[in-house]
């Protein structure tokens, strides 16, 4: 057995990619909350939602607004640590830790509006952290990084070729009906695949193997972030940013691990029990992230188009709903940030 715990023993710099994950992820939470208010910033002065899709005016108008962009530069300095974290450790260490964002996301929000975790809300972070910090450090001592092939980067390319004609086709269809739960879901498929595929140029590069399909995959990984940064701003018209970090922080990391232990092989050296273990850790996580999603105070208050009961304090109703909403509403002003 103690042949197979040659992850940490193998490589101790893993460890340190375990913070700059975390980091990375305080980032993007405070960078979805400023791009959520610079969007809705802009529906208000355009007069129009993009739920459907951000239009070209709208997009232009994201780019003058402050909150915005310091939204952008935030998630900026969460993709510096993140690719700083994914060059030092596999895959399937440091992407999961991406949902502590959602964790982030629900305190800072409790924390400027005055909402109070629920029991519920309390219990869903406890399950998230849990699960998270099983998987990882699961995989801290199992997980192992061998040579990416070429054979690996035309499966990952031909599967993300899929994946976009899939979606577009939807998107093409189907748009003006789309709302927040497409857009997020195609988000997080694409940037799973935009990790992976960051991670197999970053080893690429490091063992001096950088040719024509380095550089196709390169082109992939930007098309895919850009396809996936227009599906987020979408999503945030059409929903809070709560949910939105709720749905990138599951099916992101998802995507990413099952290539990086498929595709990439990261999870080769895991005995089956182990192999089990990431499976009940991957579960309990989700658990958490979906009970934040439809229990923590901001999505109770603030979600509209999703018609289902949230919260421990359901019989408030709608009443108290108007209520905490009126403040905010007389607070803002199409010319904050």
């Amino acid at each position: 057995m103690s042949d197979q715990l040659i992850g940490v023993f193998q490589n101790p710099a893993l460890l340190l990619g375990i913070p700059l994950a975390l980091a990375g992820a305080v980032f993007m939470s405070l960078g979805a909350q400023y791009q959520h208010r610079g969007v809705e910033k802009v529906e208000k002065l355009t007069g129009t939602e993009g739920a459907s899709g951000l239009t070209g005016a709208q997009i232009k108008g994201l780019l003058t607004r402050p909150s915005w962009i310091i939204g952008t530069l935030m998630l900026g300095f969460a993709v510096i640590c993140q690719l700083s974290a994914m060059a030092i450790a596999p895959l399937i260490v440091v992407q999961p830790l991406g949902a502590v964002a959602l964790v982030v996301t629900t305190l800072l929000n409790a924390r400027v509006s005055g909402h109070t975790p629920t029991k519920r809300s309390l219990i869903a972070i406890g399950s998230c952290l849990g699960g998270i910090f099983l998987f990882v450090g699961l995989a801290a001592f199992y997980a192992v990084e061998r040579k990416i092939s070429d054979e690996d980067l035309f499966t990952i390319l031909a599967i993300l070729l899929v994946v976009i004609i899939v979606l577009g086709t939807f998107w093409l269809i189907l748009r003006h009906r789309m709302r927040a739960l497409f857009y997020v879901i195609g988000a997080g498929i694409l940037y799973g695949f935009v990790a992976t595929l960051a991670k197999a140029v970053i080893s690429r590069i490091q063992n001096g193997n950088f040719e024509w399909l380095t550089v196709a995959c390169l082109i992939a990984l930007f098309a895919a972030a850009a396809v996936g940064a227009y599906f987020v701003q979408s999503a945030y018209s059409s929903g809070p940013p709560d949910l939105v970090i709720a749905g990138l922080t599951v099916v992101d990391p998802i995507v990413a691990v099952l290539i990086g232990a498929l595709v990439l092989g990261e999870a080769s050296e895991a005995p089956l029990p182990v192999l089990i273990l990431f499976g009940i850790a991957g579960v309990i996580a989700v658990f958490g992230v979906f009970g934040l999603a439809r229990y923590h105070p901001q999505v109770l208050s603030e979600s509209q188009e999703i018609a289902i009961q949230r919260g421990s304090d359901a019989s408030t109703g709608s009443a108290a709903q108007d209520q905490s909403r009126a403040p905010q509403e007389q607070a803002e002003s199409p010319d904050a940030q």
